[in-house]
């Protein structure tokens, strides 16, 4: 049974799935749809051209769905999707997309976790199983692939990409693309090696792990320029799905990716 507080403001034209919970003082625009079994918290505001999916939690102070901070908008009709079992904390904004960017929308996928006062700006999408711990800031038209993980504070550069299974660390400044499974930190942002933690919880094997490391040690430790250590990763590893992964990302980046910190520096790597 979907229950709505009579202090909640509800749009007759939202579309509620069952068993929703709408707390007081929440806010409910019209175009909206919300799954089976969310909770939407006292205080939080959903706007106009918003998807929640299924067993998610918004909490007090949020707002998703506000018009993007874009100086290009020019309040044409676009979307944020949220998908299933996203939890959106405390006074955490997701904004809509714009047309000029050519998406129009924003989203983030299954099982992400958004802590308090993170911002996803414009057009950004956040894949699924990501964590961006608070203070986070995205923003427009970044890309964060599944199970990223990015520290609390940090800030990312508009069209900037971070790949999946990444991690981030707390307070840094992202201006350049972060390659998959790699963990970064450091000023300026740097590449100081594997997730291995995070790699090992997710059941990637110590082969499989210890072909990744041997990928980076290739395209960053040898010598070579990025071009040349990935022809030379081509070469010399046999295709894996991890291989193809860190060669397409790497390929494919617009912005490059992040230089290798100095590991003589113990600051690099803590």
């Amino acid at each position: 049974m979907t229950t709505i507080h009579p202090l909640a403001t509800v749009s007759p034209d939202a579309k509620l799935g069952e068993n929703v919970q709408i707390g007081p003082y929440a806010f409910i625009d019209s175009d909206v749809e919300i799954g089976d079994n969310t909770v939407v918290h006292p205080h939080a505001v959903i706007y106009r051209y918003v998807r929640i999916g299924r067993d998610c939690e918004v909490f007090p102070g949020a707002v998703v769905g506000a018009i993007p901070q874009d100086l290009k908008f020019d309040g044409e009709i676009t979307y944020v999707e949220i998908g299933d079992r996203v939890t959106i904390r405390e006074c955490a904004t997701v904004n809509r997309g714009t047309k000029a960017s050519g998406k129009g929308i924003t989203r983030i996928g299954d099982d992400t976790l958004v802590m308090s006062y993170v911002h996803v700006a414009h057009d950004c999408r956040v894949g699924r199983h990501c964590i961006l711990v608070s203070y986070v800031g995205l923003a427009g038209e970044t890309d964060v692939d599944d199970w990223a993980i990015i520290g609390g504070s940090t800030v990312v550069h508009q069209f900037s990409k971070i790949g999946a299974h990444a991690m981030i660390g707390g307070g840094s400044r992202v201006n350049k693309d972060i390659p998959p499974y790699s963990l970064c930190g450091r000023e300026p942002v740097s590449f100081a090696g594997v997730n291995l933690v995070g790699l090992r919880r997710r059941g990637f094997s110590a082969e499989t792990i210890r072909n990744i490391k041997d990928i980076y040690d290739t395209i960053y430790y040898q010598g070579f320029n990025i071009t040349d250590g990935c022809a030379r990763v081509e070469a010399g590893f046999p295709p894996s799905e991890e291989r193809d992964t860190i060669l397409g990302f790497i390929r494919n980046s617009k912005r490059g990716i992040v230089r290798a910190a100095d590991l003589r520096d113990k600051s690099a790597i803590d």
